[in-house]
């Protein structure tokens, strides 16, 4: 999952860092995600989730290291070239405007679309598409505001299906969520045909959902490969600070973290 950024396809990372007030928030970072592959990132509060998934958005520069795109440097990228391939979805979606759910999936087709242009039949099917997977072509005339927490974060997801795009970004995308609409939402990403990486807290859903992982401790790398490789006992509890009995009782032999009392 790790390796050198500009030898290979798709969105990579090569000892990446980046600096705020003074400290390193993401310190010599490298990613490498397998085609079509789901990545978790892991770690405590503070640990550099956010600002890895930014620096690979392109949304932040790294102070050093690279960020690549098919082996060209992301920063050399025109924005919209690489938000065709790119799509980001974020923590907690807001908008002022009174839009239906149909228009704020269609934002997804911006980065497509020539300067003052109308929608296309191409942008239309996108959009249908997109809304029909996620399970909200009911809601489509529906206005955003009336959606609860996991319609919402549904439809943020449709929006980046509509975006058509090969790299898929998700911030804790299952906060504020249920357990029902976590196990939705995380089901509908992981069958995506895209490549995705995923910051989670969860660490049972990404054990099951992920097929690597990497897990952060103040910004620098404490764990990288298969979830049964990387969720033992003692990683959790270097990390964490807490005591677990991790077994093989999950989907597919999948390792099962069980959080013990203090």
């Amino acid at each position: 999952m790790t390796g050198a950024a500009g030898t290979g396809t798709g969105l990579r990372a090569e000892r990446v860092a980046r600096a705020a007030g003074g400290r390193l928030i993401v310190d010599g970072v490298s990613l490498a995600p397998a085609p079509g592959s789901c990545v978790g990132l892991l770690g405590p509060n503070g640990s550099g989730k956010s600002t890895l998934l930014r620096l690979l958005a392109g949304v932040l520069a790294p102070a050093s290291g690279v960020v690549t795109l098919d082996g060209r440097p992301l920063a050399e990228l025109h924005r919209r070239a690489a938000a065709r391939r790119i799509a980001v979805v974020e923590q907690d979606a807001a908008t002022q405007s009174e839009l239906t759910v149909r228009e704020v999936v269609g934002l997804g087709r911006i980065p497509h679309r020539r300067p003052w242009s109308g929608t296309s039949a191409e942008d239309e099917e996108a959009v249908r598409h997109a809304l029909e997977r996620t399970g909200l072509a009911d809601r489509a005339e529906q206005s955003w505001h009336t959606l609860s927490g996991g319609e919402r974060q549904r439809a943020q997801i449709a929006r980046a299906l509509a975006q058509a795009p090969r790299e898929l970004l998700l911030d804790e995308p299952t906060n504020h969520l249920d357990i029902q609409h976590q196990l939705d939402l995380l089901a509908l990403v992981a069958d995506l045909p895209v490549t995705t990486v995923i910051a989670l807290h969860d660490l049972n859903l990404a054990a099951m959902y992920c097929d690597t992982l990497l897990v952060l401790r103040e910004g620098r790398v404490a764990a990288a490969g298969a979830p049964g490789d990387v969720l033992t006992e003692e990683l959790i509890a270097d990390v964490y600070g807490v005591r677990t009995a991790v077994t093989p009782d999950g989907p597919d032999g999948r390792p099962h973290i069980r959080f013990l009392t203090r």
